[in-house]
């Protein structure tokens, strides 16, 4: 996966960061699950709590959501 300067994957976001929602690395079933909580390219999320292992809680949509790290590792997002 090769990412641009402004891109990172969503588990390496700190919390209190702001970051948009540019892409996925999975499959068809974890890409209609992630739609089904709020996650769709465009959109605006907040990291909550990422303690860098373990997993972590995001602000999508206005709503907390809790991910693994395994599906966090497959959200390309785009800093602020």
């Amino acid at each position: 996966m090769q990412l641009n300067n402004n891109e990172m994957i969503l588990s390496e976001v700190k919390a209190g960061d702001d970051v948009v929602i540019r892409s996925f690395c999975g499959g068809v079933r974890m890409n209609h699950r992630l739609a089904s909580l709020g996650f769709t390219p465009g959109a605006r999320l907040r990291m909550v709590q990422n303690f860098m292992h373990g997993p972590l809680i995001v602000f999508v949509r206005g709503t907390r959501v809790a991910l693994g790290r395994g599906e966090a590792a497959r959200i390309i997002v785009n800093r602020g």
